[in-house]
């Protein structure tokens, strides 16, 4: 099956989609390092921003295999779709039971979507760029994001 063509993403888009991804996870971040909670709730928080992020990376992948016509095993696929789901059912648990403020809940919530959304658009340009290009090193790297 041939590869579609896709246009080269703006040099703007990739500028803001990894600013979007910089902002999000440094800002969780900060917010975790600052936060008065016991060290193994940060970590728990922590440990949940990088999985959520693994799991929306090996996500949009995967879907994008799809489109490309390389195989992706329905088992593969469902288990990236239930990791997500998991990702962000176990942070929306973890805030609703923390004795946080809902301000400082609604701040964490975004500050992981923004995180997730922009890993998702830093991995498609990634992908994107190194279709345009026809480097087919960069393409088997793109999973390395």
């Amino acid at each position: 099956m041939p590869v579609p063509q896709t246009q080269r993403p703006t040099a703007a888009f990739v500028g803001a989609s990894w600013l979007a991804l910089m902002v999000g996870s440094l800002s969780y971040l900060i917010g975790l390092w600052n936060a008065q909670m016991a060290l193994n709730e940060k970590g728990y928080y922590l440990t949940l921003l990088l999985y959520g992020l693994f799991s929306a990376v090996s996500l949009q992948k995967s879907v994008r295999d799809r489109l490309e016509g390389l195989r992706v095993t329905g088992l593969y696929f469902g288990l990236c779709w239930v990791s997500l789901g998991i990702a962000i059912v176990l942070l929306v648990v973890g805030l609703w039971n923390a004795t946080l403020g809902l301000s400082e809940k609604g701040f964490y919530a975004m500050a992981f979507l923004l995180s997730l959304f922009a890993a998702v658009a830093v991995q498609k340009n990634v992908r994107d760029m190194a279709l345009h290009d026809g480097d087919a090193d960069a393409m088997d790297r793109s999973a390395d994001f």
